[in-house]
Parts: C-alpha cells; structure tokens; sequence
C-alpha cells in the first residue's frame, strides 16, 4: 500500500501533512521495540530530509530499540558530524540532547570489512536486464550495518538522474550504501546507453538492475519518496521503494523538467553552492546536454569548485574526460579501470565520435571554476577564467540561442518534440 501527502498546485507539503503520513505508513504499535536504520541522501540533494527526520523521530524515536542514521554517500566523501546535523537541519545543542540517542553512520563502499556479500547477478539475468549490452556476473555487496535492524527507512528526493533515469527508490541502497562492483557496472552500463538516453526516463535498463539488486535485500525496507521543491516537497509518497519511487518519479517529471522549443549555442550553467567538487557539479551539464546545440559550448559556473574529486580525481587525471566511444574503441586500455569513474568521464564531456585515432566532440564543455587552467587542459576540457565571466551577460537572451540557467543541478532541460 502507498500512503501519499501531495500539495495542492503552487503550495508545498504541511508539516501537517508529513506528520500525518508518517503515522499512517509507520503506526507506533508496529515498531515498538524494534531496531530502525533511517538511510537518508548526502548533501548534494536538495529536499527537506531535516522535516522528515524529526517527524519519523517523533513517531518512533522513543519507542523503537535502536533509531540510528546511516548515510547514503555512495562514494561520495563522509560527511563529519557537523555536516550530518545540517542536513537533519539540527543544532549541536539539539544533537546532544534530544536526539542523543541516535547514531549517525557514513557509508564506507571501499572498506570490504563494512560490507556484506547479498549474492551475484548471473550473467543471463544482467543480459536480459541490461538489453543484451552485457552479459556479466555482477556481484552484490552491501553495508553490513542493515543486517543490524529489523526495517530500513530510506528517506530520499527523486529527481531525473544521468545514470538510472529518475534517482531515488533503490537508489539510494545502490549505489547509495552499495558495493563498488554493482556501483561501477551500472554507472558504465548507463554510459553505455548515454547520458542523453537515460536521463530523465523512469524505465531503464539500470533502474531494473537497480531495483534487482534491492529485491535481494531480505531486511524489511520502507521508503519515503519526495517530490522537491527549493526547501520543501510538492509530494510525499510512502510505501515500498519501488512503489514509493514510480509515484514519485511521476510527480517530478512534472515538476523538474523544463521544455524547451529550440536548442542552445552557448550554454552558461551556474551550479549549485551544495556542489563542492566537479564529481558532483557536472549535474550542471549533465542536466543541460539534451538541449545543447551540436557545435556549441556549454559553460559550467562555478567559482566555488575547486577539486576534480577528492575521491575519484587521481584516475580522472590520468584518463581525461573523453566521449563513449573514446573507451570503447580502445576498451583494453581502460577495462581495469573503475568503471563508475570511466562512466563520469564520459557524462561530463557528453556525446562525440573516436574514429581513427581522432575524438570530435559533439560540443564543448568548458569549467569557469576555481579549478586551475593547467588542470582543465590535463583532464581535456576547456577554461574560462570566472573573473572575466559577466553572469549578466548571459541573461534574458534565449531568442538568441543563449541559455542562462542560475543554479542548475537538478532540473533537467529537454528539448519538445
């Protein structure tokens, strides 16, 4: 059953209505002395975690055995304590004390002694499910701490995604609190499909891969599935991941997909503040390449980004940012490489062709970042220098082919027809 609280148009979801969900999808009686793992995004998500957070710990803080926080980063960097009571948006003072007794947990997708093998994915399975682009036994780890509970809650926005198509759901276990086989085959199996084909779609091959691997999580899972909109929700959507998810997925492409009439020579996408890294601030082209004009360049704005990837950006380095077919025309030359990153690569540079040894790149991204010019040249994408960027100029000049998005990462551009 799937429980719902939807804003009428224009309004965001009450506090009364979120409370009023949670005690429908979690009656009290139900979880009376039972142990609960709460999976909630990083902050590189925009939505009102910190509302739900302190409406499920409402209901169930004082009478469940264990309500813990588990953190799904992916392989994104831990988030220290600080950073974790900002997004549950609570104060050191409120940590100390009401909310004392709930442990907070950083996933750690690299470190084999925090993860727990589920089983593989035999090669005709992921054959069937991946369209017939691979056939490959996929193994499936995931954080060992979900065995410690008697539910997962996973409490997470959905939005159009380059990868599986729309995020959220299953997502957010893998690769969310997953291991780094299934993490890097379905990032390159997405790769593979193109960001352009992919992003935006709730029905791909790498969401049946996803929600295959979630169905071998025997642990009882519930979700909270929400509809974004700046700090609050249009919809809030309760039940099963995948059911939870396919309402919701519906929802936001409603509400984070902006149609457009034409295509776009120049591009200036300012992204989001939440990104600190350009692992995560290529939202910024991923979002905008279905409506960026062959030929043309795409700008990615952000002063405030001044890494690669803390995580990835050694391997990122060596094999610069290149197209699909770069790889896959030279695929011994990469093949042992981290698929997941190989996978990035390709998002951020976006479409072009590898034919005799020649990449042409169906347009151009260039960083206008705190990323030094030598770095952008190393990892094979343009530069501007910020300072000499005027954002203004950039504005109100659609007719004109000249795109202006102020802070982009989540909505996804498309273009009509």
């Amino acid at each position: 059953m799937t429980h719902e609280a939807i804003a009428p148009a224009g309004n965001l979801v009450s506090q009364e209505q979120i409370t009023a969900l949670v005690g429908r999808a979690c009656p009290v009686a139900d979880y009376r002395g039972k142990k609960i793992l709460l999976i909630i995004p990083d902050g590189t998500r925009t939505a009102p975690i910190g509302t739900m957070f302190k409406a499920l710990f409402a209901q169930l803080g004082e009478v469940t055995a264990a309500f813990d926080l588990l953190i799904a980063l992916g392989t994104h960097p831990a988030m220290p304590d600080e950073a974790i009571c900002q997004r549950l948006e609570i104060t050191p003072e409120e940590r100390r004390s009401e909310f004392a007794r709930v442990r907070f947990f950083n996933h750690e997708w690299d470190n084999p002694a925090a993860l727990r093998r589920l089983g593989v994915i035999p090669a005709e399975e992921i054959r069937q499910l991946s369209g017939g682009l691979f056939a490959m036994d996929v193994p499936v780890d995931i954080n060992a701490r979900v065995f410690d509970y008697d539910e997962v809650i996973i409490v997470g926005p959905v939005f159009p995604h380059e990868v599986v198509g729309m995020s959220g759901g299953n997502k957010y276990l893998f690769p969310g609190v997953g291991g780094a086989e299934i993490l890097n085959f379905f990032h390159w199996l997405g790769a593979v499909v193109t960001n352009v084909g992919i992003i935006g779609n709730p029905n791909t091959p790498v969401r049946a891969v996803v929600d295959r691997a979630g169905a071998m999580v025997r642990v009882p899972k519930k979700c909270f599935a929400l509809v974004a909109k700046g700090a609050g929700a249009v919809g809030v959507f309760a039940g099963t991941p995948e059911a939870a998810w396919a309402k919701a997925a519906e929802l936001s492409a409603q509400h984070h997909i902006v149609w457009k009439d034409r295509s776009f020579h120049t591009i200036l996408s300012c992204a989001s503040p939440m990104y600190d890294e350009l692992w995560v601030g290529a939202k910024a082209m991923y979002k905008l390449e279905p409506v960026l004009a062959a030929g043309g360049e795409l700008i990615i704005y952000a002063p405030h980004i001044h890494e690669v990837s803390v995580v990835h950006g050694k391997f990122i380095r060596q094999v610069g940012y290149h197209c699909r077919d770069y790889f896959l025309k030279q695929w011994d030359q990469f093949k042992d490489l981290p698929w997941g990153t190989l996978a990035h690569c390709t998002h951020v540079f976006g479409s072009g062709t590898y034919e005799n040894g020649v990449e042409t790149p169906r347009a151009k991204v260039t960083l206008a970042t705190g990323i030094p010019e030598a770095v952008c040249r190393e990892i094979n994408l343009g530069f501007r220098d910020w300072r000499s960027l005027r954002v203004e100029d950039y504005a109100h000049r659609e007719d004109e082919g000249v795109l202006w998005v102020p802070k982009s990462g989540e909505q996804l551009f498309k273009l009509r027809g």
